[in-house]
C-alpha cells in the first residue's frame, strides 16, 4: 500500500466558471487557471501522482502546453489513474477536503463524489468530499481563492 498527499490553490475571478470535482456550481466567480481550474481535482491528481512516485500534475500537463488550455479536469484524472494503472497500481479510496468561504458546497458534494468515484473506477463509498470554510481567515476566508487537500491509498 501507498498513501499519496496533493494540496492546490486557484484565484477566483470574474468570467470564469466554478467547475469542483467536475460540477459546475453557480457562483459570482470562477477560478483561475489555464484548464478548467478544477482545484479538487488538481489535488487529487498530485496525491494520486505521489503515492505512485510518478511527479506532479504540472509536469504530466504543463500550463506552458495549448493541448491543455481550459481541458476538462476529469480527463486528466482519468489519464493519471490510467497511467498509475499502467504502473501495477489500483486506487483504493480517496479523501477529498475543499476550503472554500464561498460557495457553499454542500449541495454539490453526492455528485462530486459519483464524479470522483466513475473518474477513479472505485465503489463511491471509497470516495469522501468535505467542504470546510476558514471561518472568514486567509485568502479562503477573503473569498480570494480556493485550496483542496487530497489524500488516496493505492495498492
Amino acid at each position: 500500500m501507498r498513501v499519496g498527499f496533493g494540496y492546490d490553490v486557484h484565484k477566483l475571478t470574474e468570467g470564469r466558471k466554478c467547475i469542483i470535482c467536475g460540477v459546475d456550481i453557480p457562483h459570482d466567480k470562477g477560478l483561475l487557471g489555464h484548464s478548467d481550474a478544477d482545484v479538487a481535482i488538481h489535488a487529487l491528481c498530485d496525491a494520486l501522482l505521489g503515492a505512485a512516485a510518478l511527479g506532479d500534475i504540472g509536469r504530466l500537463f504543463p500550463d506552458t502546453s495549448a493541448e491543455f488550455k481550459d481541458i476538462d479536469s476529469r480527463i486528466l484524472l482519468r489519464r493519471v489513474v490510467s497511467k498509475i494503472k499502467d504502473e501495477g497500481y489500483t486506487v483504493g479510496n480517496a479523501d477529498i477536503t475543499i476550503a472554500a468561504q464561498k460557495p457553499k458546497l454542500l449541495p454539490y458534494i453526492e455528485k462530486m463524489r459519483d464524479n470522483i468515484s466513475s473518474d477513479l473506477t472505485i465503489d463511491r463509498e471509497c470516495v469522501n468530499i468535505k467542504g470546510t470554510t476558514t471561518e472568514h481567515l486567509g485568502f479562503e476566508g477573503r473569498e480570494e481563492g480556493i485550496s483542496a487537500y487530497a489524500v488516496v491509498l493505492i495498492n
